[in-house]
């Protein structure tokens, strides 16, 4: 499926995108065809893995338009490589904004969709809205105290110690950078067994394996999942049961919430992906969720 180039602004800062134009009009009001903004998790790129949930939901209907945030992959922005929360959710507020003027669109259905660090995001940035019309969660990560206990139990307590001092020297001096995924025993933020792999095999030409070290620190007050009442629009929390990334226990808390339709898979977080076995499942529950609460009656 064909997509578009486009661009927008966040904090003064250029933004690239792409929007695929949804096909039919079944999900179409009078206003034109509701519109999903998507956005990626961890040091993530839209050309690592999101194409296809995108193009599987513009073949149910629905235009999609897939970002890279402010510092990361085609956007603009400096520094590189760092995570800064804040600007990742107001750069999902702009995206926003950006796709409620593309045309054909209705821009009163908006649809938020997040995959990890991003199935957070969306919590956050749909809150308190009434253009906001459907929120979609996919393993995410919602409590970053949570998700640091979880570390613990998957971790060696040597390993979590030197990425911690690495974060601290960076958040204090001079940048300093680590992997987004290494192997067991390495340096990295993400290093348990079959993440290197996973990652690689999703990742895209404008990926890459580099992370502010001081990420570890940005997430420890993290606490988007709190956003989740505030929701005005239906939620669906797709929660891997097996999760070694992101806590489940933390996604189902916020799915309650939410009053979310929960949906579960008995796989680890990569597993959502194209190529692995549970991708299928996972954008039919998608596409079943937003077909049902879309249709205009």
């Amino acid at each position: 499926m064909k997509y578009g180039d486009i661009t927008f602004t966040s904090g003064g800062t250029e933004c690239h995108a792409w929007h695929f134009t949804g096909e039919g009009d079944a999900l179409a009001s009078e206003a034109g065809r509701p519109v999903v903004v998507m956005a990626h998790g961890l040091a993530g790129t839209k050309d690592s893995g999101l194409q296809p949930f995108a193009e599987a939901l513009a073949a149910a209907g629905l235009d999609v338009l897939a970002f890279d945030y402010r510092g990361f992959g085609l956007s603009g922005g400096t520094p590189r490589q760092t995570v800064s929360l804040a600007d990742q959710v107001d750069d999902y507020r702009a995206a926003m904004t950006a796709a409620a003027r593309l045309p054909g669109v209705d821009p009163q259905r908006l649809v938020l969709w997040g995959v990890s660090l991003a199935g957070g995001h969306v919590l956050a940035a749909g809150a308190h809205r009434d253009d906001v019309a459907a929120v979609v969660s996919v393993t995410p990560l919602v409590d970053g105290m949570a998700a640091g206990r979880h570390a613990l139990q998957h971790h060696k307590p040597s390993a979590m110690a030197r990425s911690t001092a690495l974060g601290i020297a960076s958040k204090v001096g001079k940048t300093r950078m680590m992997p987004v995924v290494a192997r067991p025993g390495e340096l990295g933020a993400l290093t348990l067994e079959g993440c290197l792999e996973s990652y690689l095999a999703i990742a895209g030409p404008s990926w890459r394996n580099e992370i502010d070290a001081a990420v570890g620190l940005e997430l420890g007050n993290h606490r988007p999942g709190k956003q989740a009442k505030h929701l005005r629009a239906p939620l669906l929390v797709q929660i891997a049961d097996f999760d070694r990334s992101a806590p489940p226990q933390a996604a189902a808390k916020a799915a309650f919430a939410g009053r979310a339709q929960v949906r579960h898979y008995p796989c680890d977080h990569f597993d959502v992906y194209a190529g692995a076995e549970w991708h299928d499942a996972v954008v039919r529950h998608q596409v079943q969720f937003l077909t049902r609460v879309l249709t205009p009656s």
